[in-house]
């Protein structure tokens, strides 16, 4: 990128992270999520770094968000309160020291030693107690001037109206070491006292207003942020006392003698405020910061409230005072997020992947970005209408998500930061891959390669039926299926089974060794369900829940090779569209000559076992998240094994939502709808395993 173009990037930035500051911070709606701005504001600040000649007073790295609200009165911070840059990976982090480094003596940086935090999810407060009773309680607004909440403030119980006693806090300072800090108290009176923390809402709270909310026709909260800062917000203090908010205090701004940030939480606590002591940790170096931050990536679930990542504080306040403030945050502090489950980058090109059934499906070739942990180049814009409905062109910023191990797809377009050169994509009429014509059926959104005999297709059906919805066959990937193609050694699946040693030690990447471990891998699967083996044969609009229920309403293949239109549209889920697909298919003489071989190479259909648990039979399960004891498609199996049935979208026909390890929207959907949601234990409870 050159100067002028890094120039007009960051102008085009400040304008629209300023826009959506105001929105979020001041209005209190959310427009684009958290994640991607977070991944918009990264952007302007390593910019800012590369090019500090085009830092200016107004860029959201300079300030706090928010101004305050008319409806309160204003208050004017004693000192300024600010905010972190963030931090997304062990680069971010040792880049962070590494910048600080630079400003320190030797003997300093022998001294730099971390306390860390969780990253609370609410609304940034400040707190001031004169003569140990609750005075004035405040919000950040811009870091200089926020609201006067105090009647508000004044109804979450964790935070004090008066502080602990003088001679108790005397005591319990000296108990803990802290005689410097405990000198400054009297037996009769308290030092003025200035915390900082956060006003937070519990997850268990949160989905119990917005039940209450859609009780009343009310849309639900975004998040627990939202709902906190709205609630801190209401003119009315029987609204907020309604809320039942909870808080956090995690910094002390009273000088009382304190040297660590480690000294500031015990002295908190002690004077009779609630902090997140136990879920914190001393940290000697970056890599115990990198353990605690692991730790707490893998378990936020064991917290009854939401975080988003570590805050990362140097320990020593003569240090953290030395560094300072560049622009909105000090020098010796950083918030280590999470792996992003979304970020914004940009779509360099749109190429079009052909698919088992013939269908042309449009992916973005995505700017690396970090996504949810791991590094993602593309994302799958499903079809043209997709692209039309987001607004797409080659070139724009977009947001991206990534739930789990879906396949990332764009939420968002940011027309506001479109390039001059954007370009226009159209679907191509001819294949990429074979040249064969392609159409978009009428009544379809999809466009089709025509032409059955098109390698794309042939590969990507070939690799379906031995996934593991279909044969399962261990060992076999697309690279190894694309070679036997190549080498006119599988014309169709069937030609698997037949397949000996001797026939692929000659191949590239095999010896006697591996090509008698594949030969063997694939005789070991000549018996299969009924289910698989319909899902296998990958018939057009026919899924694992679709072949389920063909295999349990005719028992056999012939069933359903002798059913009528009539008969098949009797299946639980089957409409005339599945129906005239599964005829089309077995009225295809060449598909019936690929049964008869299968059968004549061995291939033995199972009927399906089914082990019906009452309390799974008719039930509908979605899964989201990630398990920890299951692999999903282990899962699915279970529940179709067990008589009930598996959906990939929520909806009021389901009966349970399995949340696993970081769910995603489908979450907040099934709170909406009222559907219930259980845990991953409650679920292998359900399923007696």
């Amino acid at each position: 990128m050159t100067k002028i173009e890094a120039k007009t990037r960051i102008g085009k930035l400040k304008k629209l992270i300023n826009h959506y500051r105001y929105v979020y911070h001041v209005m209190d709606r959310q427009v684009i999520s958290d994640e991607a701005l977070d991944s918009l504001k990264k952007e302007i600040f390593d910019l800012e770094l590369r090019y500090p000649e085009f830092i200016t007073p107004d860029s959201p790295t300079q300030r706090v968000a928010g101004k305050p609200l008319k409806n309160f009165v204003k208050f004017v911070h004693p000192k300024p309160m600010l905010s972190f840059n963030d931090a997304f990976s062990t680069l971010d982090m040792t880049d962070w020291q590494t910048r600080f480094s630079k400003l320190l003596e030797p003997n300093e940086l022998e001294n730099v030693d971390f306390y860390c935090e969780p990253k609370l999810d609410g609304l940034a407060v400040e707190l001031i107690y004169r003569d140990g009773l609750f005075e004035v309680g405040a919000t950040r607004g811009d870091g200089k001037i926020g609201e006067n909440v105090t009647q508000n403030l004044k109804t979450i119980e964790a935070i004090p109206l008066k502080l602990r006693e003088s001679q108790e806090v005397v005591r319990d300072l000296k108990k803990a070491g802290l005689d410097g800090i405990a000198a400054r108290f009297s037996q009769k009176s308290m030092p003025d006292i200035e915390a900082r923390g956060e006003v937070i809402i519990t997850k268990k709270e949160f989905a119990r207003v917005n039940v209450g909310q859609m009780e009343k026709g009310l849309p639900p909260f975004a998040n627990p942020r939202n709902l906190a800062a709205g609630s801190i917000r209401q003119l009315d203090p029987l609204i907020t006392t309604s809320r039942y908010l909870d808080s956090n205090c995690y910094s002390l701004i009273s000088d009382l003698g304190q040297q660590t940030h480690h000294e500031e939480h015990q002295t908190l606590e002690i004077l009779g405020f609630k902090t997140n002591n136990k879920f914190s940790k001393y940290c000697k170096d970056l890599k115990e910061v990198f353990k605690f931050h692991e730790y707490w990536y893998k378990n936020r679930e064991k917290l009854p409230y939401e975080i988003d990542g570590i805050v990362v504080m140097i320990n020593n306040n003569a240090i953290l005072k030395k560094l300072g403030v560049v622009g909105k945050a000090p020098r010796g502090a950083i918030a280590y997020k999470f792996p992003l489950k979304q970020a914004t980058t940009i779509v360099e090109d749109i190429l079009v992947q052909v698919g088992r059934t013939g269908a042309l499906t449009p992916v973005a070739v995505l700017k690396p970005v970090e996504v949810g942990g791991v590094v993602i180049t593309r994302a799958t814009l499903h079809n043209e209408d997709e692209i039309r409905r987001l607004g797409l062109m080659i070139g724009d910023t977009v947001v991206v998500g990534r739930a789990g191990d879906v396949i990332p797809d764009i939420l968002k377009v940011l027309p506001e930061l479109r390039p001059s050169n954007a370009k226009h994509f159209t679907m191509p009429k001819i294949c990429p891959v074979c040249g064969g014509k392609s159409t978009k059926p009428e009544g379809e959104v999809v466009w089709r390669c025509l032409n059955p005999e098109c390698f794309a297709i042939q590969e990507k059906y070939f690799a379906y039926f031995v996934s593991r919805k279909g044969f399962d066959i261990q060992g076999l990937g697309p690279k190894i299926i694309e070679k036997l193609m190549e080498e006119g050694l599988m014309r169709d699946p069937a030609d698997l089974f037949l397949l000996k040693e001797g026939d692929l030690v000659p191949l590239e990447r095999f010896a006697e060794k591996s090509a008698k471990k594949l030969v063997e891998s694939v005789q070991a699967r000549k018996n299969i369900t009924l289910p698989r083996f319909i899902n296998a044969l990958g018939i057009r609009q026919v899924g694992e829940e679709t072949a389920l229920a063909l295999a349990r309403r005719f028992g056999n293949l012939i069933g359903i090779e002798n059913s009528s239109q009539e008969d098949l549209r009797n299946v639980e889920d089957v409409g005339p569209k599945v129906a005239d697909s599964i005829r089309a298919w077995f009225s295809d003489p060449k598909n019936l000559v690929f049964l008869k071989k299968l059968e004549n190479i061995g291939i033995k259909i199972e009927a399906a076992k089914v082990a019906i648990n009452p309390r799974i039979e008719g039930k509908t399960f979605v899964l989201t998240g990630s398990l920890v004891s299951l692999e999903r498609q282990i899962a699915k199996e279970l529940i179709r094994t067990q008589g009930g049935s598996v959906s990939e979208s929520v909806s009021k026909k389901t009966d349970y939502l399995v949340a696993g390890d970081n769910p995603g929207s489908k979450l907040l959907k099934a709170q909406k709808l009222g559907v219930k949601t259980i845990s991953e234990k409650e679920f292998t409870s359900l399923l007696k395993i």
